[in-house]
Formats: structure tokens, C-alpha cells, sequence
């Protein structure tokens, strides 16, 4: 492990705007700011916004700072990433973001019923080969439940076309999820001319454009309180697997 890395992980400990559980912590066990965030966290009650797989916290820092009335936490695995987003809300006075350092399979760990109204899911792995881990599976979607505000909102940007066709088949399926936004090419379209949130460009959107791939973008809401079933394409996966 390089020196910089190292010494980004060190300083990671001292960022009150991180917070780095270990697994035995918060494995079938609630975090203590579990349901208390916005007034424990952020002194404050207003309504709390999740970016998930946020890597370095472009996304969170910008609809932060475009939105003081809300509060932001993004969530990713992997600290030398989260060093940045922590740092720069610190260096520029971000009070209204914080970051969390855990897998997201663990997120029913950290929030209470209705404690969320909004999630941001941006360039997250498609996983071509394991449906259930990508992170719009009705696996994933019954764990967003769990904490969500009913009529919440969630967005998906992402350079992969099967994921967002995957996405967007599974809201188009089930009630009390309601397709509001679906763009295939937000270039194309001129979204991100007239959505500034939209127009925010992450560290790999910016290597995705550079290819040539075409972002997209899926908008829709989630009510429904009785779960999301499976899709009848949506095969288990074997031990193997």
C-alpha cells in the first residue's frame, strides 16, 4: 500500500464528517446515529439525501452546496476516496454533508423508517453477471424501504445501458414505483444544460465521456410498503457463482 494511501487512511480517523465503522459494528446491529442523524449529526431537521457509491463525494459536495436546506451523506467502501469528499467539506465549510464508510449491503444498519427522503445512485458497478448486487435490484430496493420516506425519490445515473433498462423494467413492474424521468443520452437530450444536478460530472462520468459512452439517467419514485418481488428473469445465484 502506497504512503499516500496510508497517510489518507491515518487522517481519515480524524474527520468529523466521516464515519468508519467496522462490520462487527454495525453487522445486525443498529449504528448509533440511527435515526438521529440530522439532529445528532447535522444540528438540524431537515430532510436527509444519500449518495450511494459515491466515490470521491462530487456528487454530495456539489447538491450540497446548491441545496442548504437538505442534508447529504454519501456512502462508499473504500476510504482513499472518501478522504477527498471529507477533506474538501471541511476545507470549504460544507456543514450540511457528511460521509460513511461501509459496504452497502450493511445500509439498513444506519437509518430508521421515513429518516430518508431521496437517493442518488451514481455510476455504480452494473454487475452484468450477479443481478441481485446491483445496487437497483428488488434486493437492494426492499433494503432502501426499510428507511425511505414513502413517495421518495431516486435517481440513477450510470453509463450502463443494461442497468438502466434492468432499472427501469423493475419500476415499470411493480406498484408503488412510478417512472417520472428516463433519458438514454443526457448529452443528446440537453438535460444537463437545464438540470444542474444533472450537469454534475463525477471523476469516472468524465472518463465515461471521454470514451464516447452515453450517461443516462432514470427519476422515479418508491411507496409501496409491502416489498418489491423478484423478476421472473432474476435467477438465484449458485454457490459457485
Amino acid at each position: 500500500m502506497g504512503k499516500n494511501k496510508l497517510r489518507r487512511f491515518e487522517e481519515n480517523k480524524s474527520f468529523p464528517n466521516l464515519f468508519q465503522p467496522s462490520f462487527a459494528e454495525v453487522y445486525q446491529k443498529d449504528h448509533p446515529n440511527k435515526g438521529c442523524w440530522s439532529r445528532k449529526v447535522f444540528k438540524n431537521n431537515f430532510p436527509i439525501v444519500l449518495e450511494l457509491g459515491c466515490g470521491k463525494g462530487e456528487y454530495s459536495l456539489a447538491m450540497a452546496q446548491r441545496e442548504s436546506d437538505k442534508n447529504f451523506i454519501g456512502i462508499d467502501i473504500k476510504g482513499a476516496r472518501l478522504w477527498r469528499g471529507a477533506k474538501t467539506a471541511l476545507e470549504e465549510k460544507i456543514e450540511n454533508v457528511a460521509f460513511i464508510r461501509t459496504r452497502i449491503d450493511l445500509i439498513e444498519s444506519f437509518f430508521a423508517p421515513k429518516e430518508i427522503s431521496e437517493i442518488w445512485i451514481t455510476f455504480p458497478d452494473p454487475q452484468p453477471k450477479k443481478e441481485k448486487k446491483r445496487l437497483t435490484s428488488p434486493a437492494f430496493l426492499n433494503k432502501y424501504l426499510t428507511f425511505l420516506q414513502p413517495g421518495a425519490i431516486i435517481h440513477l445515473k450510470t453509463d450502463s445501458r443494461p442497468l438502466h433498462d434492468y432499472t427501469r423494467q423493475i419500476v415499470e413492474e411493480w406498484e408503488g414505483m412510478r417512472l417520472l424521468e428516463a433519458d438514454t443520452n443526457i448529452s443528446l437530450s440537453g438535460r444537463q444544460n437545464t438540470d444542474p444536478l444533472i450537469a454534475v460530472r463525477t471523476f469516472y462520468e468524465e472518463i465515461f465521456l471521454s470514451e464516447g459512452k452515453p450517461i443516462t439517467y432514470l427519476k422515479f419514485s418508491i411507496s409501496t410498503r409491502q416489498g418489491i418481488a423478484t423478476l421472473p428473469e432474476e435467477k438465484p445465484e449458485s454457490e459457485e457463482s
